[in-house]
C-alpha cells in the first residue's frame, strides 16, 4: 500500500543507484517513495564492485553489514590472453594499502536487499512489486500512477522524480533520449558454475578477464561464495548471435579460450546460462525541471571493467546530494538537479576510452605503457575506479592518441600483452 499521495521524490527503481539515492534524500528528511517493480530479493547480474564503491557505501553506512554477509574479497584484477597466459595480476592494496582498497564480489540479490532495507531504515518508504505505469514530467508537480502488487493503482504526485529504473531506462526511453553506442553492439550469455577453478582461499580473489579466440570475445571470471564462479561471455551483438542455441554458442567460445576451459574443469554448471542484448548506451540529457537519470538510466558503457555498480552508486549519491539542496530551497530546475552531471560525465568518457582501448585489436597496453611508464600508477587508479581526477585525464588523452596511432598501423603500439 502507497502511504501518501503526495512526495518530495519518488525514485523508480531500487538497484544500487536508487537505493542510493532514496537513502540520502530520506535521510535528511524529505518524504521518499522508492519504487521497484520486481519481489525482493532478485537476481542481477554485476557481481564484481570496484574498490572506489566503498566511499559511498561507508556514507551510506552499509560497509559493517557487507562485512558481516561474508561476500568474497575482490583484491585485485588478471588478465588472461587467448593462448592462456595470464598477465600479472593488479592487487590493488600494493598501489593503495588503505582499506579501500579492497572490496567484493558480491551475490546481488543479497547486495541489493541490503541496499533496499538500508533506504527504509534511512526514512524512505520502500515498495516492490510496484510498478510505474505511467508518468509524466511536464507538470508541477511530476505525476505517477502506480501499480502495486495487489492490483489497485494509486495516482500520486511529487516534486523530483528520480529515474534509476536501470536499462529498461523508463524516463529515458519515454523522453527519447538514448543514444546506442555504434562501436559497442556488445551482447552477453552468462551463467553459474560449481567447483570451477579458482585463484585464491574462498577468502581473496581476483576478477578475470579472459580473451577468446582472435579477441572476438571474452570471459569474466568472478568467484563468489559457496564454491560459485560466475562466467560470462562477451562479443559483439551480430557475432554472438549469428547461429545456434545460446547454449551451443557459448560451449563453443569456452571450447575456443584455453584459459576458460582450464577453469571450467571438472565444474558443472548450476541453473540456467542468461542472455543480454546490445546493452551501451548514454542519454542526451540527464536531467530536467524535476527530475533527473541515474544508474544505468543515465547510460552504461560495457561490463569489462566492472564499472556499473561503481557508477550507480556513485550517480545516486552525487544526484541525492543536487535534490537535497534543491528541495530546501524549493529549487528543482534541471540546472539544480543536473548540477553534478558534467564532471560525471569526464569520468564516464574516461572509462569508455579504457574500454575502447581493450576492444582495438591493435592497440596493446603493455606497448602503451612502455612509452607511457608515468601511466601505471594511473592506470591502476583507474582500474579502481579513480576517474574523477587529474591524472585520468591525462591517462586518457594518451590513450586516444595511442589507439589513433595503433589504427594506423603503427607497430610501436601492438606488442602482445604481458
Amino acid at each position: 500500500m502507497i502511504a501518501k499521495t503526495t512526495y518530495d521524490c519518488v525514485v523508480i527503481g531500487a538497484g544500487p543507484a536508487g537505493c542510493a539515492a532514496a537513502a540520502l534524500i530520506a535521510q535528511v528528511g524529505f518524504d521518499t517513495l522508492l519504487v521497484e517493480r520486481a519481489k525482493f530479493p532478485r537476481n542481477h547480474v554485476g557481481e564484481s564492485l570496484m574498490p572506489e564503491t566503498f566511499w559511498t557505501l561507508e556514507r551510506l553506512g552499509v560497509l559493517d553489514r557487507l562485512r558481516d554477509e561474508g561476500f568474497v574479497r575482490k583484491v585485485g584484477v588478471q588478465f588472461v590472453d587467448a593462448t592462456g597466459r595470464n598477465s600479472q595480476p593488479f592487487f590493488f592494496q600494493q598501489h593503495d594499502p588503505r582499506e579501500c582498497s579492497k572490496t567484493f564480489h558480491v551475490e546481488r540479490q543479497e547486495f541489493d536487499q541490503l541496499l533496499f532495507e538500508n533506504a527504509a531504515e534511512k526514512g524512505a518508504e520502500c515498495q516492490d512489486q510496484t510498478r510505474v505505469t505511467s508518468v509524466d514530467v511536464r507538470t508541477t508537480p511530476n505525476f505517477l500512477r502506480l501499480k502495486t502488487s495487489d492490483g489497485n493503482e494509486h495516482d500520486i504526485t511529487a516534486r523530483v522524480v528520480v529515474d534509476a529504473s536501470g536499462q529498461q531506462s523508463l524516463l529515458a526511453n519515454q523522453l527519447k533520449l538514448k543514444i546506442d553506442n555504434p562501436d559497442l553492439h556488445k551482447a552477453s550469455i552468462w551463467g553459474y558454475y560449481q567447483g570451477a577453478k579458482r585463484v585464491g582461499n574462498d577468502a581473496e580473489e581476483l576478477t578475470t578477464i579472459l580473451h577468446g579466440d582472435k579477441k572476438k570475445s571474452w570471459f569474466w571470471h568472478i568467484p563468489l561464495t559457496h564454491d560459485i564462479v560466475s562466467i560470462g561471455l562477451i562479443a559483439d551483438n551480430e557475432y554472438l548471435f549469428k547461429a545456434n542455441d545460446p547454449i551451443t554458442i557459448f560451449e563453443d567460445e569456452v571450447s575456443r579460450c584455453p584459459g576458460v576451459m582450464e577453469r571450467l574443469d571438472g565444474a558443472r554448471r548450476v541453473g540456467d546460462l542468461e542472455i543480454a542484448r546490445e546493452f551501451s548506451y548514454s542519454t542526451s540529457q540527464h536531467a530536467g525541471d524535476g527530475w533527473v537519470l541515474v544508474g544505468d538510466a543515465y547510460g552504461f558503457i560495457d561490463p569489462v571493467y566492472s564499472t556499473g555498480v561503481f557508477l550507480a552508486l556513485r550517480s545516486g549519491e552525487l544526484a541525492a546530494d543536487a535534490i537535497a539542496s534543491g528541495l530546501a530551497v524549493d529549487d528543482v530546475s534541471a540546472g539544480q538537479l543536473g548540477s553534478w552531471t558534467e564532471e560525471f560525465d569526464a569520468g564516464v568518457r574516461r572509462f569508455r576510452a579504457l574500454v575502447s582501448a581493450f576492444y582495438t585489436k591493435q592497440f596493446s597496453f603493455a606497448a602503451f605503457l612502455k612509452q607511457h611508464p608515468e601511466h601505471l600508477s594511473n592506470l591502476t587508479d583507474l582500474l579502481i575506479g579513480r576517474a574523477f581526477t587529474d591524472a585520468a585525464a591525462r591517462l586518457c588523452d594518451d590513450l586516444v592518441q595511442a589507439m589513433e596511432r595503433a589504427s594506423t598501423g603503427d607497430s610501436s603500439d601492438t606488442v602482445s600483452m604481458p
